[in-house]
């Protein structure tokens, strides 16, 4: 069974086993989220729309995603800036779909 879940704005296709990358959640690493935004189920032939299913995770870690370079530059002016940034996510396990 698969499901089609949103999480912090951003849609997942998931099923039961798969591991994903999230924006940051606010639980802790061991804890068991249910995701109750569920958009679409589907069991192979069929898909239907179903509100009232969850989904449940459990949170395997937290980490940041790679360095972005942001450089600003005005020509002639004398003036560079050089800003990084690391995008915070977390990584979910599904365990069910109900």
């Amino acid at each position: 069974m698969r499901a089609l879940v949103e999480i912090s704005d951003k849609q997942f296709l998931v099923q039961p086993g798969d591991k994903v990358f999230v924006p940051t959640q606010a639980a802790d690493e061991g804890a068991t989220l249910t995701l109750g935004n569920v958009l679409l189920t589907s069991d192979g032939t069929t898909a239907a729309l179903s509100p009232s299913s969850k989904v449940t995770a459990k949170v395997l870690r937290h980490l940041k995603g790679e360095k972005v370079l942001v450089f600003k530059k005005k020509r002639r002016k004398r003036y560079r800036r050089t800003r990084g940034h690391r995008q915070g996510f977390t990584e979910l396990e599904i365990l069910s779909i109900a």
